[in-house]
């Protein structure tokens, strides 16, 4: 593979490597390139993993819900890797994969539930610079959803946007994930990102 990355890939080495490029291989069927990639800083690499860990372990929010968050925050910033890795975690989570599909075009589709579109707007503007939040949408969220699981989808879209923007700075694109599972690409009506 022809890196066009803005920091070239390091070898990923030692005990801890080795470690990583097992469980990457086991869960993705391939090394990503973004994990040579963050390798240079291998605290870094550490503390973006803790984070994602115990994020995709909150519980109080919906992971459906989550999943469609992320998918609206990466795709706002521009991160296909991030894209191309939240349509294989639907997949591997059993989310239903047609709203999955759509949600890089929430707003054309006839899909998703109010409650749906208001959790991508959500993201989308905690994903504007700077942020556009407004004080109506959060009442309504917190309504539907109560203050601990509006705190966790929050949170969950600014760990979204961190690594989306970390990605997307970095020069680092989608791998194909989605495809290695068999599944079609992405709807992208932006050119932006795509998980074929």
């Amino acid at each position: 593979m022809t890196s066009a990355t803005r920091v070239p890939p390091a070898e990923v080495t030692g005990p801890f490597g080795a470690m990583l490029k097992r469980s990457s291989r086991r869960r993705f069927g391939e090394v990503p390139e973004a994990l040579g990639v963050m390798w240079h800083s291998k605290a870094v690499l550490k503390a973006f993993f803790g984070l994602m860990g115990k994020a995709r372990k909150w519980d109080t929010c919906d992971p459906q819900l989550k999943s469609f968050a992320h998918m609206a925050t990466v795709s706002i910033v521009g991160c296909s890797l991030c894209l191309d890795l939240g349509y294989f975690e639907a997949y591997n989570e059993n989310l239903d994969l047609k709203k999955a599909r759509e949600v890089p075009r929430w707003r054309e589709s006839d899909l998703f539930t109010p409650l749906e579109r208001e959790v991508m707007a959500y993201a989308e503007a905690m994903s504007q610079t700077p942020p556009t939040v407004d004080d109506e949408l959060s009442a309504r969220l917190r309504e539907q959803l109560g203050d601990t699981a509006l705190v966790e989808l929050t949170a969950f879209i600014g760990a979204a946007n961190l690594a989306a923007r970390t990605n997307v700075a970095l020069g680092l694109t989608s791998q194909g994930l989605a495809a290695s599972c068999g599944l079609p690409p992405l709807v992208d009506p932006s050119g932006i990102a795509s998980a074929s």
